[in-house]
Formats: structure tokens, sequence, C-alpha cells
């Protein structure tokens, strides 16, 4: 029986989500979306740059990992700390990881000065977080195990029990399974296949 580890989750979004907020003629448009790399970030940014080219300011943050150890706010011109910190400030209190959020200004002709911005930047992301769908999300490892084929009937057992995913499967003189675990059973999964003389490459 599989021992999960509730460390190996967190909150995140499941799907894209939308939300907006209007103050003394000013518009703020909110995008969140789902990621699990800053690779895809610069992709969605360009995207949403391409679309409200007429915009203003387009401010965001972002926090990726269990832990929501990479992080970063942007401001995109904006005083100081009055677009991408209130935006992370939503990501924080709601506890999300995985998540970006891009927030598009269309200027109403009325300064809003800086409580106004943090009011404003803070609410369409918060309503962007509103009208998202709230998932748990598991921490994921994705590993290569070598072995000896007459090995196997024994760590395919072992597979299953864990519930890892196979990706690939070479079966030889030398057998090599591509496969993807969560992150709290891996501990376990790493010790029991040393007793089993296997190899084990993390890839992630």
């Amino acid at each position: 029986m599989s021992e999960f580890s509730a460390i190996d989750t967190f909150k995140s979004i499941s799907k894209p989500s939308t939300g907006i907020y209007k103050e003394l003629g000013s518009k703020f448009l909110s995008f969140a979306y789902p990621i699990n790399s800053e690779d895809e970030i610069k992709d969605i940014l360009a995207s949403i740059r391409k679309r409200y080219f007429d915009a203003r300011h387009h401010c965001y943050a972002y926090r990726i990992g269990r832990n929501g150890e990479i992080w970063r706010a942007n401001d995109d011109g904006e005083p100081s700390s009055t677009g991408g910190k209130p935006i992370l400030g939503q990501l924080l209190s709601n506890e999300l990881s995985d998540v970006l959020i891009v927030v598009v200004r269309y200027f109403g002709g009325t300064k809003l000065g800086v409580p106004g911005l943090i009011r404003a930047y803070r609410s369409a992301a918060a309503d962007a977080i509103t009208n998202s769908e709230i998932i748990d999300k598991t921490l994921m490892r994705l590993l290569v195990i070598s072995f000896d084929y007459i090995q196997m009937n024994d760590i395919m057992r072992i597979i299953r029990d864990l519930q890892a995913e196979i990706i690939e499967q070479q079966f030889d003189n030398l057998c090599q399974v591509k496969l993807r675990i969560r992150e709290g059973n891996l501990s376990r999964f790493c010790d029991t296949m040393t007793d089993y003389n296997a190899t084990i490459q993390l890839c992630n």
C-alpha cells in the first residue's frame, strides 16, 4: 500500500481564468494561467502584449514550485511595488503556486495614486483567482531506472504498488524504465531499488 505524503501537494489552478476591475475610468483586465516552468511565461506574456498592444501596462507575478521558491513580480512601468507586488500578494494569500497572473491596465484619464493602484491590481488579480478552479497539485519526479532482467517482476510490482506512471520501457538483458512518481514516494522507491541493485537517474 502506498504511503502518500502531504508535503508533495500544493494548491494551483486547473485552467486559465480571467477577471476585471474598474475604477475612475481605468480598466484592469486580469489573466491567470497554470504553468509548470519559467519557460512558458515568455510566450504567454508575448501573446498578451500582442493582443492588448494598446494597453499602458502589463504587470504580472508568478510563483513556481511546491513552496513557491521560484517567483517574480513585475510593475511594467507602474510606480514601484504598485503592480506586480499586489498581484504576488494574492498568490501568496491564496497559497497558490505554478500560477502566473497578468493584469493589463487601460488608463482612464484619472490618476489613481499609489493606494488606488495597489487596490486595483490586487482586486483584479483576486477576481481572476475567484473565477478559477483551485486544485491540489502533486509534485512529480521523472526518473529512469536500469536493472537486470531477472529482477523485472519484482521491480514492476513495486512500480505498481507505488502508483508510478510508466512513460517508456525497454526490456532486454539490461532493462530500462522511464517513469514519473510523486515526490512523497521517491525516497521509499529509491531505497527499494537499491535493494535490487537497480541504478536510478533523476531527470528533474
